[in-house]
């Protein structure tokens, strides 16, 4: 360790004091970023440990990284077992960060391929269950690759957290130092909900009005998908009821797949019947209304207009708590064209009919937060009517500010 060299920790803040980070650089030529990532996670309290691979050393120099962490870089494995070391010893790691990470990196690492120092100490950090952040940089064709997509959606599903390149230039850029701290600093957040058992319901249902038709909504999943990953982050025992969703969920959770609104009842109030949920986070788009379902397909030679008679789907939120009082329930409630206050309005009135705890409501029908948007924006109000703004923000970060908001409330 070079003191002299270290003297920028903490400077900037403390959000990563005393955290060890380890930092893979691969052979992206976007590794020339990589000390100023280094010096940015230092600048905010972290201490930093470099790993290289060979094609790495191709882009830069280990000098360059010895400088900017202020601690020698490792660029193969000896007798000291370093890939053990800082996952089980004495020097064990908070986070393993992969900034820049290759296609094919991410490719080996997605097979169990473990044939380099950087691929080592990602294998010892998922059997630690370390928390990794990859940060890929590529071509875009590269990034866009289905195969590509494929290992991303493996990894994630293990809770392996990804940094979103930005495309530009028809390139998948590495994203800026201070997006990767941000992510950093979420992955390594609090264990707040170690042992509560937390169900999420997740995504649309669909109604079928024939075998071949549905009536359904445009909700993408995102936002439960997010919920669903940080309680996981954060110890709990998730178990996700979820729609038709083409998201990754996490593996280290129990999932539900359902179809109708029905499904989706049976499959919650039977969860509460069977088992104890701390917390229930209601977030998914079901279906309101169904149709009576035909068992053949209606042709239109015969019918120039079609007219549906719809019945009510079963209100799930509405029924938690009368199966099982103790649990913490969060009810979500999407309006649209309505003022801020008529949607505090609107929203408590709907927290009352269903005695919830909780209710989050947003906007869908601003375009900037609507449904399959990266983004959200909610208003929280409580059993106490104290209103809180969870202002415009990506759906992992608003995952962890309700988390963080409902872990105030929710009875120890």
């Amino acid at each position: 360790m070079s003191d002299h060299l270290q003297d920028i920790i903490g400077s900037q803040g403390h959000e990563l004091q005393g955290k060890r980070i380890v930092l893979g650089v691969t052979g992206s030529v976007s590794a020339y970023r990589s000390p100023d990532i280094a010096r940015t996670l230092m600048r905010h309290g972290a201490h930093v440990h470099a790993v290289m691979s060979d094609a790495a050393e191709q882009v830069i120099h280990l000098n360059l990284l010895e400088w900017a962490t202020g601690n020698p870089v490792i660029t193969k494995l000896t007798g000291k077992i370093e890939h053990v070391q800082f996952t089980s010893g004495l020097l064990k790691a908070d986070l393993i960060l992969i900034a820049p990470c290759t296609a094919n990196t991410i490719g080996k690492i997605a097979s169990g391929i473990d044939d380099t120092p950087i691929t080592s100490f990602v294998t010892s950090a998922i059997g630690a269950r370390i928390p990794i952040v990859i940060a890929p940089a590529m071509h875009e064709t590269m990034y866009e690759q289905p195969l590509v997509l494929e290992n991303v959606r493996k990894l994630t599903e293990l809770g392996v957290v990804f940094v979103e390149p930005v495309e530009e230039e028809g390139k998948a850029k590495l994203a800026s130092p201070e997006a990767i701290l941000s992510r950093v600093i979420e992955a390594l957040g609090p264990r707040d909900y170690e042992g509560r058992k937390v169900l999420v319901t997740v995504g649309p249902t669909v109604e079928h009005i024939d075998p071949i038709r549905v009536i359904t909504n445009p909700s993408s999943g995102k936002m439960g998908t997010a919920l669903a990953f940080e309680a996981c982050r954060r110890d709990a025992l998730v178990t996700i009821v979820h729609g038709p969703i083409p998201r990754p969920l996490p593996i280290h959770a129990k999932r539900i797949s359902v179809k109708t609104t029905s499904e989706m009842y049976e499959a919650t109030i039977g969860e509460l019947k069977t088992s104890h949920y701390d917390l229930v986070i209601a977030t998914a788009a079901a279906a309101d209304y169904a149709p009576l379902k035909q068992e053949s397909k209606i042709g239109t030679k015969d019918n120039s207009t079609l007219s549906l008679e719809l019945h009510a789907t079963p209100k799930i939120i509405d029924n938690v708590k009368k199966v099982s009082p103790s649990t913490f329930l969060v009810a979500f409630r999407a309006q649209a064209g309505l003022s801020q206050d008529e949607l505090v309005k609107d929203a408590y009135e709907r927290l009352s009919r269903a005695n919830a705890d909780m209710i989050a409501v947003n906007d869908v029908g601003r375009a900037d937060i609507g449904f399959g948007s990266d983004f959200n924006e909610l208003i929280l109000i409580d059993s106490e009517r104290v209103v809180t703004l969870l202002q415009r923000a990506p759906k992992h970060t608003i995952a962890r500010l309700l988390l963080d908001e409902i872990s105030k409330r929710i009875p120890n």
